[in-house]
């Protein structure tokens, strides 16, 4: 441990100051926020319609699978935007706390800018109902296991837009749409490619092509899994499909 440097004589010392990364802060605050909404979910589930939001952090992360994480969209020219975070939102008041880091690249992989984003709304949740044995697959359980399968957080397939806002280390901050697609349940056929999309509003260029990175969203109530989309949703912004193969 360092040696505290005295500052005068009323005592006050001042320790030479460690240095954090953003990612590292960030992906550290994100990861705190899942596992403090887990257990709040396990004990009072109270908010009708929460979901948890787990974007290419946490225990998606391999490391014997380097694409597993951060979550990645390209746009035309392959340039490419990575991203990684985790939140909750409630479809029923369009409600959202999220928050993450994200980092921009050219096509020949040169950083642009990087920095944090966090989400400002919920646009829509469109659920393809519940998926059971994904955690399972994954290796994850949550909560004990004498606890009943409906009072666990449920993998829920489903396509979440968020507004949010992207917060870059250097230059002005932007405002974009997220489109996060997590391919579990009873998924439409345009939808099987799991992923995120990305539009950025200042420019309106579009990242339409997931290229990468693994998300899952967590329904913390029973009877909110069922296929179909939620009541009170907004048009959601346009992010053209990208083909099927």
């Amino acid at each position: 441990m360092p040696r505290p440097l005295p500052l005068g004589r009323r005592g006050i010392y001042m320790l030479r100051p460690r240095l954090f990364s953003v990612r590292t802060v960030t992906e550290s605050a994100v990861l705190c926020l899942v596992l403090i909404v887990s257990s709040r979910a396990a004990i009072a589930q109270t908010n009708n319609g929460d979901y948890i939001l787990i974007l290419a952090s946490g225990f998606l992360c391999d490391p014997d699978h380097a694409e597993a994480c951060p979550a990645v969209a390209k746009d035309a020219n392959g340039s490419t935007f990575e991203m990684s975070g985790a939140g909750t939102f409630s479809p029923h008041d369009k409600s959202v706390t999220a928050a993450g880091t994200f980092t921009r690249k050219s096509s020949s992989g040169t950083v642009l800018d990087t920095g944090v984003w966090f989400a400002a709304s919920l646009v829509s949740f469109d659920s393809y109902g519940a998926a059971p044995g994904a955690l399972i697959r994954q290796g994850v359980a949550f909560g004990p296991r004498h606890m009943p399968m409906s009072s666990r957080p449920m993998p829920t397939g489903g396509l979440a837009v968020f507004r949010i806002r992207l917060l870059p280390l250097q230059g002005p901050s932007t405002n974009a749409v997220l489109q996060v697609n997590c391919a579990l349940g009873e998924v439409p056929r345009e939808r099987s490619v799991e992923g995120i999309r990305l539009r950025l509003e200042r420019n309106d260029t579009e990242y339409a092509e997931e290229a990468g990175g693994r998300l899952m969203i967590l329904a913390v109530r029973a009877g909110i899994v069922t296929p179909g989309k939620t009541s009170n949703q907004e048009t959601s912004p346009a992010i053209p499909e990208s083909p099927q193969n």
